[in-house]
């Protein structure tokens, strides 16, 4: 914490310098950052128990600086991860100090990078780098990259890297070359745009002694095809990966003798006019979960992930909707003859209608409906548990696993008054994503409606309830959310399962708190209980435990 305190008092003396010579109209530079610090107090609790942890308090906290000079870029995070972080992160953050730092040189053809940085070809299926702090995602890579741009319709990418590993990086090294085509002037295209992408991925890992001469290599090459069309309502999108033959790991356990190759296929359509919007995506994924290190498969900090897999299902806001979330299943595992998974295929279609504006559902001021509908089963094949050799049908449903139907009403009904009314129908096979037993059949209603009392004040109250004769049966919330102006508002919500078969597990998750912003900076503090269970930002997801505590959360930017 004491090097968090000496930066920041650096950068404050950084900007004062730099305003110094702005009168004399000296340029330094800018200089741009931002710090985010999460804390929790976890307490015991008479429902929860007693917290299990020796570390009652816990905190993240971050700060980024940025400075630019011309065509000259540079910049450092540091992490702090002090007396502990916070519950189910990575044991690997520990420590306080820098954690990334880079250096780049950039022009309107050249760019180069050296240190970390992020990186994505295509949509992420072969590879993608990102962070995402309330998941514990930070896949930085570290190492070098240069983009190439000889013309507004060419675009490479080469690069090699290790990626973050906590404060450390992982001992895979990460090879990568991408293309972006751009072929809308080349066929004369005047009323659409098309668009190709050819990407490759290599990670380089050295083999264990006593899994050598398996048919595998210590490099595992993946390459990427893509194809988009976009016109004036239609639009659409093709993807495809092949990834060579590595050793399968289950568990961060090598499974001798078991060698596999993996692919994937992404196929996406959409159709758009005045009032209506549809929207279709198509994925299947055979041993598709890529790792820099093989032995981080299976981890539970999404660590080492090097590519982009989430769950394609519709995203929820609200906590009922959110108990039993589809997580995508990539992998190959075959624990026993009961549980044989070969990777996933299935997808979603979204409908959007508006009734416009004096009609008989439209109303004064119209209605907007959204419908959602995913289907997701496992690959359909067979294990010979003597040879070691998986069958895996091609476009074969077999086991099914998730499957969602959603139906969503926004209505205003006056200047002052609207509403949303939400409806899911679920159904969960926990044996297949979760490894639990059994199925869950839900239905979830929600209703939400917002008050607006002046241009500044405005009252938000939403009930759910979930009906289930399933898992852990019924479940009933509330939020009532006061929001004083556009920057000060106030929240208290619960959810409770009633249902549930065991009275000490009817518990009320409540909590309660509220946030200030001003400018760059926000301030947000909350009490209360978290239910367990998985948290989910764009269908990644990440494990937490039930606690009872205080939150704070305060991040600026400058």
């Amino acid at each position: 914490m004491k090097k968090l305190l000496y930066l920041s008092f650096a950068l404050v003396a950084s900007v004062g310098f730099a305003q110094d010579d702005d009168d004399k109209k000296k340029d330094w530079g800018t200089l741009t950052g931002g710090f985010e610090s999460n804390i929790q107090w976890y307490n015991d609790d008479t429902k929860l128990g007693k917290f299990a942890e020796e570390e009652h308090f816990r905190s993240n906290n971050y700060l980024k600086l940025d400075y630019n000079y011309g065509n000259w870029f540079a910049g450092i995070q540091v992490e702090s991860y002090a007396p502990m972080p916070l519950l189910n992160y990575s044991p690997k953050l520990d420590d306080t100090g820098i954690a990334l730092y880079y250096a780049k040189y950039k022009t309107r053809k050249l760019e180069v990078t050296a240190g970390y940085f992020y990186e994505q070809f295509g949509s992420g299926l072969i590879l993608r780098g990102w962070e995402n702090r309330p998941l514990g995602i930070n896949n930085a890579f570290r190492g070098g990259r240069i983009k190439y741009q000889p013309s507004n319709a060419l675009e490479f990418t080469a690069l090699y890297a290790r990626q973050r590993d906590g404060f450390k990086v992982s001992e895979g090294d990460i090879f990568g070359f991408n293309s972006e085509i751009d072929l809308t002037n080349a066929l004369k295209l005047e009323t659409s745009t098309l668009s190709a992408g050819i990407s490759y991925v290599g990670r380089k890992q050295d083999i264990p002694e006593d899994f050598q001469n398996m048919g595998f290599d210590e490099l595992t090459n993946s390459f990427s095809a893509r194809l988009d069309f976009s016109g004036s309502t239609f639009y659409s999108g093709i993807e495809y990966i092949t990834k060579g033959k590595d050793i399968i790991v289950n568990s961060q356990r090598y499974i001798e003798n078991f060698v596999e190759k993996g692919n994937a296929l992404l196929v996406n359509f959409g159709y758009s006019q005045k009032g209506l919007g549809i929207d279709a995506t198509f994925r299947r994924l055979e041993n598709m979960n890529f790792f820099s290190e093989r032995e981080a498969s299976g981890n539970v900090f999404n660590e080492n992930i090097l590519n982009y897999l989430p769950g394609l299902t519709k995203q929820h806001d609200y906590a009922l909707t959110n108990i039993y979330v589809y997580q995508a299943q990539p992998a190959i595992s075959v624990p026993d003859p009961s549980l044989l998974k070969f990777g996933e295929i299935g997808g979603q279609i979204d409908i959007f209608y508006n009734f416009e504006k004096g009609t008989s559902l439209g109303g004064k001021y119209g209605t907007k409906v959204a419908f959602n509908a995913s289907y997701w089963a496992g690959l359909k094949g067979d294990f010979n548990f003597t040879d070691r050799d998986a069958e895996i049908e091609y476009f074969g449903f077999g086991q099914k696993y998730f499957s969602e139907f959603s139906m969503e009403v926004r209505k205003k009904w006056s200047p002052k008054w609207r509403s949303i009314f939400y409806y899911v129908n679920q159904y969960y096979n926990q044996r297949f994503i979760i490894d639990e037993r059994g199925v869950v059949n839900s239905n979830i209603a929600v209703a939400e409606a917002t008050y607006k009392i002046n241009s500044k004040k405005s009252i938000r109250a939403e009930l759910q309830h979930l009906w289930t004769p399933d898992d852990d049966k019924n479940w009933a919330g509330g939020t009532l959310e006061f929001n004083v102006t556009p920057r000060l508002s106030f929240y208290a919500t619960d959810i409770y399962n009633y249902g549930n078969d065991n009275t000490d597990e009817q518990i009320h998750y409540y909590n309660f708190g509220g946030s200030f912003t001003k400018g760059a900076t926000r301030i947000a503090l909350n009490y209360g209980r978290q239910r367990g269970g998985l948290v989910c930002v764009g269908g990644v997801c990440r494990f937490v435990p039930q606690s009872t505590g205080l939150t704070i959360n305060l991040s600026t930017a400058f």
